[in-house]
Parts: C-alpha cells; sequence; structure tokens
C-alpha cells in the first residue's frame, strides 16, 4: 500500500531561532500522538536550518526534506548548494519543480531533469511538483500541462529511479491565495495523473505512487480531501508553520 505523507513546505520563512523551535514543537507534539505512526511527516525548512533541525527531531519519525537543490555537483557555482551537501547534514528528500521555482527563476523542464538526477544520484527520495495556471485551467488545458510536466521530466526516469519519485499536484490558482482545489477537482487530477504512470510505467507503479495535494490545505478542508481515493496526503505551505495545525492536517487521516 503506498505510503500517506504530509509535508510541510515553510518556504522562505522563520529565523534559525523561531525554525528550530517550530520543528522542536511538531517533533514533541507528533510524538505525544497515538494512532498516527504509519502516517509519514515531511519538514522542508530553509537552507540555513537543517543541520540544527536535524539535531531537534526524531529523523527516523520526520523526514527532513530540502526545498531545492543545485543542477551540478560540485564546482565554481556561486551561492548554489548540492544534493551531496544535502545529504551529508541528513537530508533525506529534495522538493523539485515547485511553481515559485518555475515561475520566478525561470526553471524549465532541462533544469529540473538535471536536478532530479542530482537528488538521485545521491540516494534521496524527490517530491517533484506539476501544477497548472488559472488561464490554463480556464482554457481546459489543465490536463494537457501536466501531462507535457510529467513527460518532460520524471517519465524519462527508469522504473527503479521512479520508485524514489513522490508526485505534488499543486493547481497554482490555489497557492497562496485562500482558493483551494475542491475535492472533487483534486481528485479528478490525481486519478488522471495515476493513470498517466500506469501508461508509462505499469499498474502496479502507479498504485504504489504516493501523490500529494499543494494548494491552500489547512485543517478546515484536509479531512474532506485525504478522503478522496487517490488524494495521499498535502503539501502544506502556510499552515506547516503551525504546529497545531501542522498537526491537525496529520490527524485527518
Amino acid at each position: 500500500m503506498r505510503k500517506k505523507i504530509v509535508a510541510g513546505n515553510w518556504k522562505m520563512n522563520t529565523n534559525l531561532q523561531d525554525g528550530i523551535y517550530l520543528a522542536s514543537s511538531i517533533n514533541n507534539k507528533l510524538l505525544a500522538e497515538t494512532g498516527i505512526d504509519e502516517i509519514g511527516v515531511v519538514i522542508a525548512p530553509p537552507f540555513t536550518h537543517l543541520i540544527a533541525i536535524s539535531k531537534v527531531i526524531n529523523n527516523d519519525r520526520i523526514c527532513l526534506t530540502a526545498q531545492n537543490c543545485a543542477t551540478e555537483s560540485k564546482g565554481a557555482y556561486t551561492g548554489e548548494v548540492s544534493a551531496e551537501m544535502l545529504k551529508s547534514v541528513g537530508v533525506k528528500a529534495v522538493i523539485i519543480g515547485h511553481s515559485e521555482r518555475r515561475e520566478y527563476y525561470k526553471e524549465c523542464s532541462e533544469v529540473l531533469n538535471k536536478k532530479v538526477k542530482q537528488v538521485l544520484a545521491n540516494d534521496m527520495k524527490t517530491i517533484f511538483c506539476c501544477g497548472e495556471k488559472l488561464d490554463q485551467r480556464k482554457a481546459e488545458n489543465h490536463f494537457e500541462v501536466i501531462k507535457n510536466q510529467l513527460e518532460e521530466v520524471v517519465f524519462k526516469l527508469s522504473e527503479n529511479e521512479f520508485d524514489k519519485i513522490i508526485i505534488a499536484y499543486e493547481p497554482i490558482w490555489a497557492i497562496g491565495t485562500g482558493v483551494t482545489a475542491s475535492s472533487d477537482q483534486a481528485q479528478e487530477m490525481h486519478a488522471y495523473i495515476r493513470k498517466l504512470i500506469a501508461e508509462n510505467f505499469n499498474n502496479t507503479i502507479a498504485e504504489n505512487t504516493t501523490i500529494l495535494y499543494g494548494g491552500s490545505c489547512k485543517p478546515s478542508n484536509s479531512v474532506e480531501l485525504f478522503a478522496k481515493a487517490d488524494v495521499d496526503g498535502g503539501l502544506i505551505g502556510g499552515a506547516s508553520l503551525k504546529a497545531n495545525d501542522f498537526l491537525e492536517i496529520i490527524k485527518s487521516y
């Protein structure tokens, strides 16, 4: 059975002290709960926090994840952080292809391919994001957009490589806007993604692939979203910055 996961993407929020406090709070609340041991928990703090946070969380229970990585393994790339560097401080997964990286930093599929390869070469998991803009959905091109984003990157991988991929569907029009895709809209797209995976690989791989929903997921709507057959959890933004809210989302299962 595929893993149910709730992942917190902190984005560019919290200073180091506040980040340590938040991570400690999430860790302590999580370990005090019963009945949710089967739910995978991910937190993705800023680069500057990773080493310190790795020391205050139970790394067997919480998957420490990075929000990005470099396209290259090493060299004269001022300001970049390699996948190997991330692994060396305890990172187990990396978010690649988030809509904010695509939009603000013009990361194309060629760039994303290189980043995914770097993550896989260091034996870490990839949370690969895909999603459509509002005008693309209004034009009813959203299925084609998602298909292209997957085909241009993760569907180029071997079956063994794809085994380390977690998909996160994030309708861009629902990120940080307060607007959420309805549970039916989320289910429709997640089922479509799973169908594409089956067509490109096989039914077993499709059934075993975790597909997360990202886009204004919060305690008030997580139960309804997670109840859908093909929604395997969430990639949480703002609500992951409050320990109580994040825990309530995890408890939605």
